[in-house]
C-alpha cells in the first residue's frame, strides 16, 4: 500500500479515485480577492473554518489578513487550537455543562498563548451556565449576543430582549460583551440579487433596532459580526457590520455558483473537486466511482466540470452520467460538489494540485483536522 505522501510532486493523474482535490491556483485567487475586498472596505474578515476544518487553511487565511476564524462546535475549536490557530469564535450556542468546561479550558489555553476565544449566547440561562463555568477559572471570554435576523434558527428576537443578556453579562467579570451575532443563513442561497438585497435590508433593520435598544440601556455595541458568501457585500455596504464570516468563497461549491452574481462582490472560482473515474459504460449512460459517500447531497447533486454531462445519484458508491457524448471506460471525471462543508467532512485529506487539474502536480496534502468534530 502506497503512502499518501508518495503523491507529492507527482502528476494529478496519479491521484486514485474518488478523492477530494483542491485547485490551489484557483483557491489562492479566491483567497486574495476576498482579502482585498475586506481591506478595501475597512471590514475585518473572520472566515468560517467549519467549511474546510483544516488548521493549515485557517492559518493561511489568517496570514492573508483574516483576524481569526469561526467554528460551530467546541471540538472544532479544540482541534484547530491544538494545531496553532489562536483566535477562534464559536459562533454558536453551547449549553452543556460538560462542553462549557471544555470551552473555558480552551479559553485559558488560548489566552496564555496571546490568543482569544469568543462564543455566542442567545438566552439568560445559557449565559448563566457560561458564567458559572468561567467563575474563578481566570478565563476571559468574549461573548456575542445572537439575534434571529430571519434565519429562524438560534437567536433572540431583535430589539429589547438583548438588553437583559447584556445586563446579566455585566455582572460577570470573566465575560466581555463582544457585540452582536447577526447571520442570516437562508439569505445566502436566495438565487437573485434582488431577493438577497430584500432579505439583508430586513436584517439591517433588526440589527439597528437591537443596537439602539442596547445603547439606550447604556451598553456600547463594539461589533456586529455575520454575513456569508452569498451576501457579504450587502452587509458591508450597510456600514453596520464590522466583521464578515464568509467561508465558502474559498472553494465555491455548486450551490453558491447557482446564485445570480452580485457585481458588488468579487468573482470566485470553483476550487474544490471530487476526482472520479469511469468504471462502467453502456449505450445510455456511464458510471463513475464517486457516489454520495464522497460528496454531500443536502444542497443537491454535483455538476460535471468541463463536460456536457448530467450527474444522477447512483447510490453510495456510484454516480450516473448521461449526455450526448459519454466518457470512455477509465476516463477521469471531475465533479463540483453541491455543498463544500459536509463534503469536506467526508474526507480525511484534501489533495492540493498546482498547475491545473489535468496537467498539474500534487503540491500539498492537507489534513482535515476537525473531521467528525461534532461535539
Amino acid at each position: 500500500m502506497h503512502l499518501l505522501s508518495d503523491l507529492l510532486g507527482r502528476p494529478a493523474a496519479a491521484i486514485d479515485t474518488p478523492a477530494l482535490v483542491i485547485d490551489l491556483d484557483a483557491m489562492e485567487r479566491n483567497l486574495e480577492r476576498m482579502a482585498a475586498f475586506a481591506a478595501q472596505h475597512g471590514v475585518m474578515l473572520r472566515p468560517h473554518a467549519k467549511m474546510h476544518k483544516s488548521a493549515t487553511l485557517a492559518k493561511l487565511q489568517m496570514a492573508r489578513g483574516a483576524v481569526g476564524v469561526c467554528v460551530q462546535k467546541t471540538s472544532e475549536a479544540e482541534a484547530l487550537a491544538a494545531l496553532g490557530v489562536n483566535n477562534i469564535y464559536i459562533s454558536n450556542e453551547v449549553v452543556s455543562p460538560f462542553k462549557l468546561k471544555r470551552v473555558v479550558a480552551l479559553a485559558r489555553e488560548l489566552q496564555a498563548l496571546g490568543g482569544q476565544l469568543a462564543i455566542a449566547v442567545d438566552s439568560l440561562e445559557g449565559l448563566r451556565r457560561l458564567a458559572q463555568a468561567a467563575h474563578g477559572q481566570h478565563a476571559a471570554l468574549r461573548v456575542f449576543i445572537e439575534i434571529d435576523v430571519g434565519h429562524g434558527r438560534c437567536g433572540l428576537a431583535p430589539g429589547a430582549p438583548a438588553v437583559a443578556l447584556a445586563n446579566e453579562m455585566a455582572r460577570h467579570p470573566a465575560l466581555q460583551f463582544g457585540g452582536l451575532q447577526a447571520y442570516h443563513g437562508r439569505a445566502q442561497h436566495l438565487r437573485t440579487v434582488a431577493e438577497r438585497q430584500a432579505a439583508i435590508a430586513q436584517v439591517i433593520t433588526h440589527v439597528q433596532t437591537t443596537r439602539a435598544a442596547l445603547q439606550a440601556a447604556g451598553h456600547a455595541v463594539p461589533l456586529v459580526t455575520g454575513a456569508g458568501t452569498g451576501t457579504f457585500a450587502l452587509e458591508t455596504a450597510s456600514g453596520v457590520y464590522g466583521e464578515l464570516q464568509a467561508g465558502s468563497y474559498l472553494f465555491m461549491d455548486r450551490d453558491y455558483a447557482d446564485n445570480e452574481r452580485d457585481p458588488a462582490q468579487p468573482p470566485f472560482e470553483h476550487a474544490l473537486f471530487v476526482k472520479s473515474q469511469v468504471m462502467s459504460v453502456c449505450a445510455s449512460h456511464a458510471v463513475v466511482d464517486a457516489g454520495h459517500k464522497s460528496h454531500a447531497i443536502d444542497s443537491g447533486l454535483p455538476t460535471v466540470h468541463g463536460l456536457a454531462l448530467d450527474y444522477a445519484n447512483g447510490g453510495d458508491e456510484h454516480g450516473i452520467l448521461r449526455g450526448a457524448v459519454l466518457p470512455a471506460l477509465g476516463d477521469t471525471v471531475w465533479l463540483i460538489p453541491g455543498h463544500c462543508d459536509p463534503t469536506v467532512n467526508l474526507h480525511e485529506h484534501l489533495l492540493g494540485v498546482r498547475g491545473g487539474l489535468e496537467s498539474g502536480t500534487v503540491e500539498q496534502i492537507i489534513r482535515v483536522d476537525a473531521r467528525g468534530a461534532l461535539t
